[in-house]
Protein backbone atom coordinates (compact mmCIF):
# COMPACT_ATOMS: atom_id res chain seq x y z
CA UNK A 1 0.00 0.00 0.00
CA UNK A 2 1.42 3.50 -0.63
CA UNK A 3 1.72 5.07 2.75
CA UNK A 4 0.60 9.04 2.66
CA UNK A 5 1.51 10.67 6.26
CA UNK A 6 -0.22 14.21 7.01
CA UNK A 7 2.20 16.32 9.15
CA UNK A 8 0.59 18.69 11.61
CA UNK A 9 1.99 20.89 13.39
CA UNK A 10 1.28 21.73 17.23
CA UNK A 11 2.68 24.90 18.41
CA UNK A 12 1.13 25.38 22.17
CA UNK A 13 -0.80 23.21 24.38
CA UNK A 14 -4.30 25.04 23.27
CA UNK A 15 -3.76 23.92 20.02
CA UNK A 16 -4.51 20.04 20.71
CA UNK A 17 -8.03 20.21 19.89
CA UNK A 18 -7.55 21.93 16.79
CA UNK A 19 -4.85 19.34 15.62
CA UNK A 20 -7.00 16.71 16.80
CA UNK A 21 -9.54 17.59 14.48
CA UNK A 22 -7.13 18.53 11.58
CA UNK A 23 -6.43 14.73 12.06
CA UNK A 24 -9.53 13.20 11.70
CA UNK A 25 -9.87 15.00 8.35
CA UNK A 26 -6.45 13.93 7.28
CA UNK A 27 -7.78 10.74 8.30
CA UNK A 28 -10.81 11.29 6.72
CA UNK A 29 -9.14 12.22 3.09
CA UNK A 30 -7.15 9.05 2.90
CA UNK A 31 -3.98 9.36 4.98
CA UNK A 32 -2.66 5.83 6.62
CA UNK A 33 0.06 8.34 9.50
CA UNK A 34 -0.26 11.58 11.08
CA UNK A 35 3.42 13.46 11.94
CA UNK A 36 2.88 15.48 15.29
CA UNK A 37 5.39 18.44 14.62
CA UNK A 38 5.94 19.66 18.07
CA UNK A 39 8.99 21.58 17.90
CA UNK A 40 8.08 24.46 19.31
CA UNK A 41 5.35 22.57 21.78
CA UNK A 42 8.72 21.37 22.84
CA UNK A 43 9.84 23.87 25.06
CA UNK A 44 6.50 24.57 26.70
CA UNK A 45 6.23 22.84 30.52
CA UNK A 46 2.87 21.24 29.24
CA UNK A 47 4.98 19.65 26.63
CA UNK A 48 4.39 15.96 27.83
CA UNK A 49 1.11 16.21 28.59
CA UNK A 50 -0.17 17.74 25.20
CA UNK A 51 1.87 15.26 23.33
CA UNK A 52 0.87 12.20 25.24
CA UNK A 53 -3.08 13.23 24.20
CA UNK A 54 -2.06 14.23 20.91
CA UNK A 55 -0.61 10.35 20.63
CA UNK A 56 -3.89 8.98 22.81
CA UNK A 57 -6.52 10.55 20.99
CA UNK A 58 -4.40 10.67 17.58
CA UNK A 59 -7.05 9.09 14.70
CA UNK A 60 -4.41 7.18 12.68
CA UNK A 61 -0.81 5.91 13.66
CA UNK A 62 1.39 8.86 14.69
CA UNK A 63 4.77 9.55 14.48
CA UNK A 64 5.94 12.01 16.98
CA UNK A 65 8.80 14.71 15.59
CA UNK A 66 11.20 17.42 17.66
CA UNK A 67 12.64 18.95 14.41
CA UNK A 68 15.53 20.65 15.38
CA UNK A 69 16.15 24.51 13.69
CA UNK A 70 19.28 23.11 12.02
CA UNK A 71 17.54 20.68 9.83
CA UNK A 72 14.34 22.89 8.77
CA UNK A 73 12.48 22.57 12.18
CA UNK A 74 11.54 25.29 15.27
CA UNK A 75 13.18 23.50 18.01
CA UNK A 76 16.68 25.44 19.03
CA UNK A 77 16.69 24.40 22.63
CA UNK A 78 19.03 21.66 24.15
CA UNK A 79 19.67 17.67 22.55
CA UNK A 80 19.36 16.57 25.76
CA UNK A 81 16.11 17.97 26.45
CA UNK A 82 14.31 17.13 23.56
CA UNK A 83 15.69 13.49 24.08
CA UNK A 84 14.58 13.38 27.27
CA UNK A 85 11.23 14.78 26.31
CA UNK A 86 10.89 11.89 23.97
CA UNK A 87 12.16 9.01 26.67
CA UNK A 88 9.71 10.27 28.81
CA UNK A 89 6.49 10.07 26.04
CA UNK A 90 7.78 6.40 25.59
CA UNK A 91 7.95 5.88 28.39
CA UNK A 92 4.64 7.31 29.81
CA UNK A 93 1.81 4.43 28.52
CA UNK A 94 1.12 6.40 25.28
CA UNK A 95 3.73 5.19 23.03
CA UNK A 96 3.43 6.56 19.09
CA UNK A 97 4.34 4.33 16.57
CA UNK A 98 7.29 5.95 15.76
CA UNK A 99 9.67 8.40 16.87
CA UNK A 100 11.68 10.96 14.60
CA UNK A 101 15.27 11.93 14.93
CA UNK A 102 17.60 13.05 12.85
CA UNK A 103 20.84 11.43 12.40
CA UNK A 104 23.30 14.33 13.40
CA UNK A 105 21.89 14.17 16.84
CA UNK A 106 21.51 10.12 17.01
CA UNK A 107 25.04 10.04 15.79
CA UNK A 108 26.92 12.81 17.77
CA UNK A 109 26.25 11.60 21.00
CA UNK A 110 26.63 7.52 22.41
CA UNK A 111 24.13 8.54 25.33
CA UNK A 112 21.64 10.43 23.77
CA UNK A 113 21.75 7.25 21.00
CA UNK A 114 21.31 5.44 24.03
CA UNK A 115 17.94 7.11 25.56
CA UNK A 116 16.23 6.45 22.44
CA UNK A 117 17.40 3.36 22.05
CA UNK A 118 15.50 2.58 25.14
CA UNK A 119 12.25 3.51 24.20
CA UNK A 120 12.47 2.00 20.84
CA UNK A 121 12.11 -1.50 18.52
CA UNK A 122 14.99 -3.33 17.82
CA UNK A 123 17.10 -7.00 18.05
CA UNK A 124 19.06 -5.79 21.23
CA UNK A 125 15.59 -4.53 22.72
CA UNK A 126 14.75 -6.49 26.49
CA UNK A 127 10.89 -5.64 26.60
CA UNK A 128 8.17 -5.70 24.55
CA UNK A 129 8.28 -1.93 22.54
CA UNK A 130 5.95 -0.52 19.59
CA UNK A 131 7.45 2.77 18.78
CA UNK A 132 9.66 2.14 15.72
CA UNK A 133 12.76 4.49 15.11
CA UNK A 134 12.98 6.45 11.89
CA UNK A 135 16.27 8.15 11.15
CA UNK A 136 16.34 11.45 9.49
CA UNK A 137 18.59 13.59 7.40
CA UNK A 138 17.89 16.61 6.07
CA UNK A 139 19.43 19.73 3.49
CA UNK A 140 17.81 22.84 2.93
CA UNK A 141 20.68 23.82 0.74
CA UNK A 142 21.57 20.90 -1.62
CA UNK A 143 22.56 17.35 -1.22
CA UNK A 144 24.51 16.58 1.64
CA UNK A 145 28.04 15.65 2.21
CA UNK A 146 29.10 12.07 2.27
CA UNK A 147 25.43 11.26 1.27
CA UNK A 148 25.92 7.47 0.26
CA UNK A 149 28.08 6.63 3.48
CA UNK A 150 25.42 8.20 5.89
CA UNK A 151 22.69 6.71 4.52
CA UNK A 152 24.93 3.09 5.12
CA UNK A 153 25.95 4.22 8.26
CA UNK A 154 21.80 5.42 9.25
CA UNK A 155 20.48 1.72 7.88
CA UNK A 156 22.96 -0.02 9.49
CA UNK A 157 21.74 1.48 12.93
CA UNK A 158 20.21 -1.49 14.61
CA UNK A 159 17.67 0.88 16.12
CA UNK A 160 16.54 2.18 13.03
CA UNK A 161 13.49 0.58 11.15
CA UNK A 162 12.89 3.60 8.44
CA UNK A 163 15.87 5.98 6.50
CA UNK A 164 14.39 9.42 5.89
CA UNK A 165 15.91 11.62 3.34
CA UNK A 166 15.05 15.36 2.67
CA UNK A 167 17.21 17.72 0.89
CA UNK A 168 16.34 20.98 -1.48
CA UNK A 169 15.90 19.83 -5.11
CA UNK A 170 18.28 22.07 -7.45
CA UNK A 171 17.01 20.45 -10.67
CA UNK A 172 14.58 18.04 -11.57
CA UNK A 173 17.53 15.91 -12.10
CA UNK A 174 18.25 15.42 -8.64
CA UNK A 175 15.11 13.49 -8.27
CA UNK A 176 16.92 10.70 -10.52
CA UNK A 177 19.23 10.11 -7.11
CA UNK A 178 16.62 10.11 -5.08
CA UNK A 179 15.16 7.57 -6.85
CA UNK A 180 18.30 5.63 -7.26
CA UNK A 181 18.51 5.58 -3.55
CA UNK A 182 14.97 4.30 -2.97
CA UNK A 183 15.53 1.56 -5.74
CA UNK A 184 18.56 0.30 -4.22
CA UNK A 185 18.01 0.84 -0.60
CA UNK A 186 19.28 -0.66 2.82
CA UNK A 187 16.42 -0.59 4.69
CA UNK A 188 13.34 0.71 4.41
CA UNK A 189 13.48 4.12 3.28
CA UNK A 190 11.50 7.57 2.72
CA UNK A 191 12.93 9.98 0.14
CA UNK A 192 12.41 13.79 -1.11
CA UNK A 193 13.43 16.46 -2.75
CA UNK A 194 12.40 19.43 -1.15
CA UNK A 195 11.22 22.76 -2.63
CA UNK A 196 9.04 22.90 -6.48
CA UNK A 197 12.19 20.75 -8.04
CA UNK A 198 11.44 17.88 -5.98
CA UNK A 199 7.81 17.64 -5.95
CA UNK A 200 8.11 14.47 -8.53
CA UNK A 201 10.18 12.42 -5.98
CA UNK A 202 7.02 12.53 -3.85
CA UNK A 203 4.71 11.75 -6.48
CA UNK A 204 6.91 9.11 -7.85
CA UNK A 205 8.06 7.64 -4.87
CA UNK A 206 5.98 4.36 -4.97
CA UNK A 207 7.40 3.73 -8.55
CA UNK A 208 11.10 2.65 -7.11
CA UNK A 209 9.91 1.37 -3.17
CA UNK A 210 9.57 4.16 -1.34
CA UNK A 211 8.16 3.41 2.17
CA UNK A 212 6.00 6.75 2.38
CA UNK A 213 5.33 10.36 1.18
CA UNK A 214 4.54 13.08 3.16
CA UNK A 215 0.99 15.61 2.12
CA UNK A 216 0.28 18.68 3.72
CA UNK A 217 -3.44 18.67 4.79
CA UNK A 218 -4.29 22.22 3.13
CA UNK A 219 -1.20 23.85 1.48
CA UNK A 220 -1.30 26.79 4.15
CA UNK A 221 -0.66 24.05 6.87
CA UNK A 222 2.47 22.71 4.91
CA UNK A 223 5.72 22.07 6.95
CA UNK A 224 8.16 21.47 4.20
CA UNK A 225 9.02 23.43 1.05
CA UNK A 226 7.61 21.60 -1.98
CA UNK A 227 5.15 19.88 0.21
CA UNK A 228 1.75 18.82 -2.10
CA UNK A 229 -1.82 18.69 -0.17
CA UNK A 230 -3.13 15.03 -0.08
CA UNK A 231 -6.06 16.10 -2.44
CA UNK A 232 -3.31 16.69 -4.57
CA UNK A 233 -1.33 13.90 -4.01
CA UNK A 234 -3.99 11.06 -4.31
CA UNK A 235 -6.60 13.07 -6.72
CA UNK A 236 -4.01 15.05 -9.18
CA UNK A 237 -1.38 12.76 -9.18
CA UNK A 238 -3.15 9.06 -8.45
CA UNK A 239 -0.51 8.07 -5.95
CA UNK A 240 -1.93 5.67 -4.87
CA UNK A 241 -2.19 3.84 -8.63
CA UNK A 242 1.67 4.32 -9.25
CA UNK A 243 3.62 1.10 -8.99
CA UNK A 244 7.06 -0.43 -10.21
CA UNK A 245 5.04 0.00 -14.43
CA UNK A 246 3.86 3.43 -14.35
CA UNK A 247 5.00 5.31 -17.15
CA UNK A 248 5.96 8.85 -16.40
CA UNK A 249 5.00 12.06 -18.27
CA UNK A 250 5.44 15.71 -17.53
CA UNK A 251 5.03 19.05 -17.75
CA UNK A 252 8.32 20.79 -18.80
CA UNK A 253 8.50 24.27 -18.52
CA UNK A 254 9.42 27.52 -16.44
CA UNK A 255 7.01 27.97 -14.42
CA UNK A 256 4.72 25.24 -14.72
CA UNK A 257 3.38 25.53 -10.77
CA UNK A 258 0.14 26.93 -12.90
CA UNK A 259 -0.31 24.34 -15.29
CA UNK A 260 -3.97 22.53 -16.04
CA UNK A 261 -2.02 19.66 -17.56
CA UNK A 262 -1.49 17.58 -14.28
CA UNK A 263 -5.14 17.46 -13.88
CA UNK A 264 -6.55 17.26 -17.01
CA UNK A 265 -4.03 14.34 -18.20
CA UNK A 266 -4.14 12.32 -15.31
CA UNK A 267 -7.99 12.63 -15.41
CA UNK A 268 -7.36 10.94 -18.57
CA UNK A 269 -5.73 7.77 -17.78
CA UNK A 270 -7.57 7.29 -15.30
CA UNK A 271 -10.75 7.33 -17.14
CA UNK A 272 -8.63 4.69 -19.79
CA UNK A 273 -7.60 2.87 -16.72
CA UNK A 274 -3.62 3.49 -17.98
CA UNK A 275 -1.13 3.01 -15.82
CA UNK A 276 0.34 6.29 -16.41
CA UNK A 277 0.91 9.69 -14.28
CA UNK A 278 2.14 13.15 -15.33
CA UNK A 279 4.78 15.49 -13.20
CA UNK A 280 5.29 18.95 -13.39
CA UNK A 281 8.69 19.17 -14.57
CA UNK A 282 10.21 22.88 -13.92
CA UNK A 283 13.45 23.66 -16.30
CA UNK A 284 14.67 26.62 -16.28
CA UNK A 285 14.91 28.80 -19.23
CA UNK A 286 17.75 28.39 -21.84
CA UNK A 287 18.94 25.45 -23.61
CA UNK A 288 21.42 23.54 -21.56
CA UNK A 289 19.06 23.32 -18.59
CA UNK A 290 16.21 21.84 -21.12
CA UNK A 291 19.03 19.63 -23.15
CA UNK A 292 20.25 18.10 -19.28
CA UNK A 293 17.37 18.28 -17.96
CA UNK A 294 14.86 16.30 -20.50
CA UNK A 295 18.15 13.94 -21.67
CA UNK A 296 18.72 12.75 -17.77
CA UNK A 297 15.02 11.45 -18.38
CA UNK A 298 15.11 10.01 -21.44
CA UNK A 299 18.31 7.95 -20.24
CA UNK A 300 16.86 6.81 -16.53
CA UNK A 301 16.95 3.19 -16.86
CA UNK A 302 13.63 2.88 -14.26
CA UNK A 303 12.02 5.97 -14.93
CA UNK A 304 9.86 4.47 -17.93
CA UNK A 305 9.96 8.19 -19.11
CA UNK A 306 7.11 8.54 -22.40
CA UNK A 307 6.86 12.10 -22.91
CA UNK A 308 6.20 15.46 -22.04
CA UNK A 309 3.84 18.55 -22.68
CA UNK A 310 6.08 21.66 -23.01
CA UNK A 311 5.34 24.99 -22.46
CA UNK A 312 7.25 28.42 -22.32
CA UNK A 313 9.90 29.48 -22.54
CA UNK A 314 10.99 25.50 -24.37
CA UNK A 315 8.85 24.71 -27.37
CA UNK A 316 11.90 25.92 -29.66
CA UNK A 317 14.13 24.00 -27.46
CA UNK A 318 11.97 21.13 -28.05
CA UNK A 319 12.17 21.11 -31.93
CA UNK A 320 16.17 21.07 -31.66
CA UNK A 321 16.19 18.42 -28.56
CA UNK A 322 14.33 15.88 -30.44
CA UNK A 323 16.32 16.60 -33.80
CA UNK A 324 19.42 16.06 -32.18
CA UNK A 325 18.81 12.90 -31.00
CA UNK A 326 17.56 11.73 -34.24
CA UNK A 327 14.12 11.71 -33.49
CA UNK A 328 11.09 12.98 -35.56
CA UNK A 329 9.75 16.25 -35.79
CA UNK A 330 6.26 16.36 -37.33
CA UNK A 331 5.91 18.45 -40.25
CA UNK A 332 4.12 21.29 -38.98
CA UNK A 333 6.54 21.96 -35.98
CA UNK A 334 8.94 21.88 -37.72
CA UNK A 335 7.46 24.76 -39.95
CA UNK A 336 6.76 26.81 -37.15
CA UNK A 337 9.93 26.17 -35.33
CA UNK A 338 8.30 25.13 -32.03
CA UNK A 339 6.51 21.94 -30.30
CA UNK A 340 4.68 22.24 -27.68
CA UNK A 341 4.41 17.44 -27.37
CA UNK A 342 7.13 15.01 -27.13
CA UNK A 343 6.10 11.74 -27.33
CA UNK A 344 8.14 8.43 -26.77
CA UNK A 345 7.36 5.80 -28.88
CA UNK A 346 7.60 2.34 -27.72
CA UNK A 347 10.24 1.67 -29.75
CA UNK A 348 12.30 4.06 -28.01
CA UNK A 349 12.40 7.02 -31.23
CA UNK A 350 11.17 10.82 -30.25
CA UNK A 351 8.66 12.47 -31.99
CA UNK A 352 7.92 16.54 -31.90
CA UNK A 353 4.76 17.13 -32.53
CA UNK A 354 2.35 20.82 -32.42
CA UNK A 355 -0.74 20.82 -30.97
CA UNK A 356 -0.89 24.56 -30.24
CA UNK A 357 -1.31 25.55 -33.47
CA UNK A 358 -4.24 23.76 -34.64
CA UNK A 359 -5.89 24.69 -30.99
CA UNK A 360 -5.29 28.27 -31.26
CA UNK A 361 -6.95 28.49 -34.61
CA UNK A 362 -10.16 26.88 -33.40
CA UNK A 363 -10.07 28.76 -30.37
CA UNK A 364 -9.99 32.37 -32.23
CA UNK A 365 -12.77 31.08 -34.74
CA UNK A 366 -14.83 30.22 -31.84
CA UNK A 367 -14.70 34.11 -31.14
CA UNK A 368 -15.77 35.03 -34.35
CA UNK A 369 -18.52 32.76 -34.07
CA UNK A 370 -16.88 30.38 -36.58
CA UNK A 371 -17.56 26.45 -35.99
CA UNK A 372 -14.28 25.36 -35.02
CA UNK A 373 -15.29 22.13 -36.81
CA UNK A 374 -16.07 23.16 -40.22
CA UNK A 375 -12.72 25.26 -40.49
CA UNK A 376 -10.90 25.14 -43.77
CA UNK A 377 -8.08 26.56 -45.50
CA UNK A 378 -9.56 30.10 -46.24
CA UNK A 379 -11.65 30.36 -43.30
CA UNK A 380 -10.31 33.25 -41.80
CA UNK A 381 -9.11 34.95 -45.20
CA UNK A 382 -10.88 37.89 -44.39
CA UNK A 383 -9.46 38.16 -40.79
CA UNK A 384 -6.41 40.64 -39.80
CA UNK A 385 -4.97 39.25 -36.52
CA UNK A 386 -1.99 40.86 -34.54
CA UNK A 387 -0.43 38.00 -32.62
CA UNK A 388 1.59 39.98 -29.56
CA UNK A 389 4.76 37.81 -29.07
CA UNK A 390 7.53 36.46 -30.76
CA UNK A 391 8.36 33.13 -28.52
CA UNK A 392 7.66 29.31 -29.42
CA UNK A 393 3.59 29.76 -28.46
CA UNK A 394 3.64 32.86 -30.73
CA UNK A 395 4.42 30.75 -33.68
CA UNK A 396 2.51 28.45 -33.34
CA UNK A 397 -0.64 30.44 -33.02
CA UNK A 398 0.47 32.74 -36.08
CA UNK A 399 0.79 29.99 -37.96
CA UNK A 400 -2.40 28.12 -37.03
CA UNK A 401 -4.31 30.94 -37.88
CA UNK A 402 -2.02 31.50 -41.02
CA UNK A 403 -2.63 27.99 -42.01
CA UNK A 404 -6.39 29.09 -42.46
CA UNK A 405 -6.38 32.30 -44.20
CA UNK A 406 -5.80 34.88 -41.83
CA UNK A 407 -3.73 37.61 -41.96
CA UNK A 408 -1.56 37.17 -39.33
CA UNK A 409 1.11 40.27 -37.90
CA UNK A 410 3.35 39.63 -35.76
CA UNK A 411 4.29 42.32 -32.33
CA UNK A 412 6.85 42.17 -29.75
CA UNK A 413 8.59 44.10 -27.36
CA UNK A 414 11.37 43.66 -29.10
CA UNK A 415 10.93 44.27 -32.68
CA UNK A 416 13.98 42.58 -34.13
CA UNK A 417 12.53 39.11 -32.42
CA UNK A 418 9.36 39.72 -34.31
CA UNK A 419 10.48 40.70 -37.90
CA UNK A 420 12.68 37.30 -37.77
CA UNK A 421 9.55 34.95 -36.86
CA UNK A 422 7.54 36.76 -39.29
CA UNK A 423 10.00 36.25 -42.08
CA UNK A 424 10.77 32.64 -41.10
CA UNK A 425 6.80 31.90 -40.76
CA UNK A 426 6.04 33.85 -44.22
CA UNK A 427 9.05 32.15 -46.20
CA UNK A 428 8.74 28.55 -44.70
CA UNK A 429 7.16 25.47 -46.56
CA UNK A 430 5.15 25.02 -49.42
CA UNK A 431 2.56 27.84 -49.79
CA UNK A 432 3.43 31.49 -48.57
CA UNK A 433 1.59 32.42 -45.24
CA UNK A 434 0.34 36.28 -44.82
CA UNK A 435 2.29 36.85 -42.01
CA UNK A 436 4.20 40.37 -41.40
CA UNK A 437 6.06 42.34 -38.18
CA UNK A 438 4.97 45.47 -37.15
CA UNK A 439 5.44 48.00 -34.05
CA UNK A 440 3.17 47.88 -30.74
CA UNK A 441 2.50 51.22 -30.96
CA UNK A 442 1.44 50.36 -34.46
CA UNK A 443 -1.30 48.28 -33.35
CA UNK A 444 -3.85 51.50 -32.24
CA UNK A 445 -4.84 51.61 -36.51
CA UNK A 446 -8.28 50.51 -36.56
CA UNK A 447 -7.57 47.65 -38.74
CA UNK A 448 -7.62 44.23 -37.26
CA UNK A 449 -9.93 42.23 -36.16
CA UNK A 450 -8.63 40.26 -33.53
CA UNK A 451 -5.84 40.16 -31.02
CA UNK A 452 -3.71 37.57 -29.46
CA UNK A 453 -1.77 37.75 -26.63
CA UNK A 454 1.14 34.52 -26.53
CA UNK A 455 3.64 36.06 -24.09
CA UNK A 456 3.72 35.47 -20.53
CA UNK A 457 2.40 38.77 -19.52
CA UNK A 458 -0.41 38.40 -17.21
CA UNK A 459 0.08 34.71 -16.12
CA UNK A 460 -0.35 34.01 -13.01
CA UNK A 461 3.59 33.23 -11.16
CA UNK A 462 4.87 34.77 -14.01
CA UNK A 463 7.21 37.79 -14.63
CA UNK A 464 4.11 40.45 -14.94
CA UNK A 465 1.54 38.85 -13.30
CA UNK A 466 -1.04 42.25 -13.33
CA UNK A 467 0.15 43.62 -16.48
CA UNK A 468 -1.59 43.44 -20.08
CA UNK A 469 0.61 43.00 -23.76
CA UNK A 470 -1.75 45.29 -25.79
CA UNK A 471 -1.34 49.08 -25.70
CA UNK A 472 -3.55 51.80 -24.28
CA UNK A 473 -4.20 53.11 -27.51
CA UNK A 474 -5.65 50.45 -29.02
CA UNK A 475 -9.29 50.79 -29.19
CA UNK A 476 -11.49 47.79 -28.84
CA UNK A 477 -15.40 47.18 -29.15
CA UNK A 478 -18.08 44.67 -30.19
CA UNK A 479 -16.33 43.23 -33.16
CA UNK A 480 -13.03 43.03 -31.89
CA UNK A 481 -12.08 39.64 -30.52
CA UNK A 482 -9.20 39.44 -27.75
CA UNK A 483 -7.73 35.79 -27.40
CA UNK A 484 -5.57 35.33 -24.50
CA UNK A 485 -3.36 32.27 -24.42
CA UNK A 486 -2.72 32.63 -20.87
CA UNK A 487 -5.00 30.46 -19.28
CA UNK A 488 -4.13 30.51 -15.03
CA UNK A 489 -5.45 32.75 -13.96
CA UNK A 490 -8.96 32.18 -16.35
CA UNK A 491 -9.39 36.03 -16.83
CA UNK A 492 -6.48 37.89 -17.14
CA UNK A 493 -6.06 41.76 -16.94
CA UNK A 494 -6.10 42.01 -20.85
CA UNK A 495 -9.58 39.94 -20.59
CA UNK A 496 -10.75 41.78 -17.83
CA UNK A 497 -9.56 44.80 -19.78
CA UNK A 498 -11.12 43.96 -23.44
CA UNK A 499 -14.31 42.88 -21.40
CA UNK A 500 -15.25 46.05 -19.97
CA UNK A 501 -14.28 47.62 -23.43
CA UNK A 502 -17.11 45.65 -25.54
CA UNK A 503 -14.85 43.07 -27.13
CA UNK A 504 -15.92 39.88 -27.35
CA UNK A 505 -12.86 37.21 -25.74
CA UNK A 506 -11.39 33.99 -25.71
CA UNK A 507 -9.93 32.52 -22.40
CA UNK A 508 -6.99 30.59 -22.75
CA UNK A 509 -8.34 27.49 -21.43
CA UNK A 510 -10.64 27.24 -25.02
CA UNK A 511 -6.86 26.49 -26.71
CA UNK A 512 -5.93 24.38 -23.53
CA UNK A 513 -8.24 22.36 -23.69
CA UNK A 514 -8.25 21.54 -27.53
CA UNK A 515 -4.99 21.07 -27.52
CA UNK A 516 -4.56 19.16 -24.60
CA UNK A 517 -6.82 16.68 -25.95
CA UNK A 518 -4.66 16.06 -29.49
CA UNK A 519 -1.62 15.54 -27.31
CA UNK A 520 -3.80 12.69 -25.82
CA UNK A 521 -3.98 10.92 -28.45
CA UNK A 522 -0.10 11.08 -29.39
CA UNK A 523 0.19 9.78 -25.71
CA UNK A 524 -1.52 6.76 -26.69
CA UNK A 525 0.20 5.82 -29.66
Amino acid sequence: MNLVCVPIAVDHPDMVGLALERAGLAADRGANLIEWRVDALAEDPQALGAMRRLVRESPLPAIVTIRAAAEGGLYDGDDRDRVSLLESLGTSGDPPRYLDVEWSSYSRSANLAQKIDLVVDHPGQARAVETRLILSLHDLEGRPRDLLQKVAAMAQEPACAIVKLAWRARSIRDNLELFDLLSERPAPMAAMGLGPFGLMSRVLSPKFGGFMAYAALESDLATADGQPTIEELLETYRYREVGPATEVFGIVGWPVAHSQSPAFHNARFREQDRDAVLVPMPVAPGWEPFMASLGAMLDHPRLSFRGACVTMPHKEHLCRFVAERGGAVEPLAARIGAANTLLVRKDGSLLAANTDAPAAAEAMASGFSIDPSTLGPRSLAQKRIAVLGAGGAAAAVAAGLAAHGASVVIANRTADRAEALAERLAKSGEGAWRVSAATLDSLACGCFHGFVNATPIGMAGGPEPDGSPLPDEVVLDDSIVVFDTVYAPARTPLLAEAASRGAKIVAGLEMFTRQAVRQQALFAE
